[in-house]
């Protein structure tokens, strides 16, 4: 997969996983990253799908309608990806911490649902419930942070409070912050992030 690695200055702490949104690119979060953690080691990754020249993670039937097949395909190649990428960069696999964007929190999302100790947390901003006839791994005190907006015209409140019970039952540890936007990414979510992120890693 395409993607960006720097190296952080502390190699104690998690690898942000970068995951873009419909559009985006490897670069496309690298400030986010900064603002929650300038000392972290970055890998952003490039989705491999295509939609009308738009790079996404996996692909849609239409508007927040999931082909479900192939986000099973695709989550399976980011999790490959992840562990290769390990061995290649020399860092410790089982401390990633995911931050993704709309598509990119949806396939972060979909590595939670699909395997157990993907991910040591997860910053998801935007996203939707990746699929409901899943048999969902133990999330045992997990820690997610969930943004989302109030007049979201494409995720309804509904369903991220749904998303947010469905990690809860699995053991996740989820903090849930409303914006008063739309499905954009605001620097106010990106600082309650990052206040959240500091919380549970930089102890």
């Amino acid at each position: 997969m395409k993607h960006y690695f720097q190296k952080g200055k502390d190699a104690s702490k998690p690898v942000l996983l970068l995951l873009h949104g419909t559009g985006g690119n490897e670069h496309s979060l690298l400030q986010i990253a900064e603002m929650i953690d300038p000392d972290a080691s970055v890998l952003s990754v490039r989705g491999n799908v295509l939609e009308h020249g738009m790079p996404r993670f996996f692909k849609r039937l239409s508007e927040g309608v999931f082909d479900l097949d192939d986000l099973e395909l695709r989550t399976k190649e980011l999790n490959d990806f992840l562990n290769n990428a390990s061995v290649e960069y020399g860092f410790d696999r089982q401390n990633i911490v995911a931050v993704g964007y709309s598509n990119g929190a949806n396939i972060a999302g979909s590595l939670l649902f699909y395997f157990e100790e993907a991910l040591k947390g997860a910053v998801l901003f935007h996203p939707m419930v990746p699929r409901r006839d899943l048999d969902i791994p133990s999330m045992d005190q997990l820690p997610v942070f969930i943004g989302a907006g109030v007049n979201d015209p494409l995720i309804k409140m509904a369903e991220t409070e749904e998303l947010k019970e469905i990690l809860e039952k699995k053991g996740a540890t989820v903090t849930l912050f409303w914006e008063n936007y739309g499905h954009q990414l605001t620097e106010a979510e990106v600082m309650n992030a990052a206040k959240w992120y500091q919380e549970n890693f930089r102890k």
